[in-house]
């Protein structure tokens, strides 16, 4: 079967309205638990709010993200299940402004590296400085900390602007660090949560044996560099999906106007040209689309009386 049979044969329209279909409905779900949680996630962060930054939030990124998903599959599965070309053009419109969107947002973090790391700096500060009242953020950041051995945003000093641990302070916690910036000496040992004490009014120098001292943008940043296989596959993990979804529904939407202008066969702007009375039509059930089926059709039927009428001026003219 040659590329034309194929692409006209019904095998090739059920393939494509069901694969869009189970594409759209799986990344529904995806979306529909994602927003679950984040819903969860918000509910618990309102009990001591006190970030209000989205950067600073993780269930308000949750939540975006699950609504936009599941808002955006759902549009897709309805349109691919009921064949629909205006939900399908919106879900296809929509689906590629996203996907142009983050590539966009991929460059500028490429070209403009020094003015995004600015804003990050910025960013971790500001949840540096609400570490202790926001448990989601002070979960990642010491994620962060300790998986790439690192600590604080620019550097370890950023963490003067914690009440806590400022050198103004008279706590135990005073002028020092977390123990996730402590260097690990022994896999397993007991961990000392003072490690970091009275460090931040050192010199690197003199503590590159018992904290990080390199700040965990730089640190995320290099091991992206160094990681580029990883990198990549991250970012092809986020972008293809979109990329099949994309493909799938313009396929798709193609096939159903072929299908469309060839099931068309009452042209109404023919049909007005040639002094037909639209008004006639009784249009009553069509729907708002015209579209709707009805035994015996739109057209108005000419009884038997009109109907020899016409034959009689017809074979006058003949």
């Amino acid at each position: 079967m040659g590329g034309e049979g194929w692409r006209d044969s019904l095998v090739y329209y059920y393939c494509l309205k069901f694969a869009l279909s189970a594409y759209a409905t799986l990344f529904s779900i995806i979306g529909l638990v994602i927003l679950c949680i984040g819903i969860y996630a918000e509910v618990e962060r309102q009990k001591h709010r006190t970030l209000e930054g989205i950067f600073l939030a993780p269930a308000l990124i949750l939540l975006l993200l699950g609504i936009t998903m599941f808002a955006v599959s759902f549009i897709g599965m309805v349109g691919s299940l009921r064949d629909n070309r205006t939900l399908l053009k919106t879900f296809f419109w929509v689906l590629l402004a996203i996907f142009i969107t983050e590539l966009l947002l991929l460059c500028i973090e490429i070209i403009f590296e020094k003015q995004m790391n600015a804003v990050f700096h910025s960013t971790v500060q500001d949840g540096i400085r609400h570490y202790y009242d926001d448990l989601d953020f002070k979960n990642i950041l010491d994620f962060v900390q300790q998986k790439f051995s690192c600590c604080g945003g620019d550097e370890f000093r950023d963490w003067h602007v914690n009440p806590y641990h400022s050198c103004n302070s008279s706590g135990p916690l005073s002028c020092g660090v977390p123990y996730t910036c402590c260097i690990k000496k022994v896999t397993g040992e007991v961990i000392n949560t003072l490690c970091g004490y009275k460090t931040l009014n050192k010199e690197r120098l003199e503590l590159v044996a018992t904290i990080h001292v390199r700040g965990c943008i730089h640190a995320v940043g290099l091991w992206l560099k160094d990681n580029f296989e990883a990198t990549f596959g991250i970012v092809c993990s986020l972008l293809f999906p979109q990329a099949v979804g994309l493909v799938m529904a313009w396929l798709y939407w193609q096939k159903l106007n072929e299908i469309h202008y060839r099931l068309d066969t009452v042209d109404f702007k023919a049909l007005d040209m040639a002094d037909f009375d639209f008004a006639s039509l009784d249009l009553t059930g069509a729907g708002w689309c015209w579209c709707l089926p009805r035994e015996g059709g739109y057209l108005p039927v000419l009884d038997k009386e009109d109907d020899t009428v016409n034959d009689d001026i017809f074979q006058s003219k003949v």
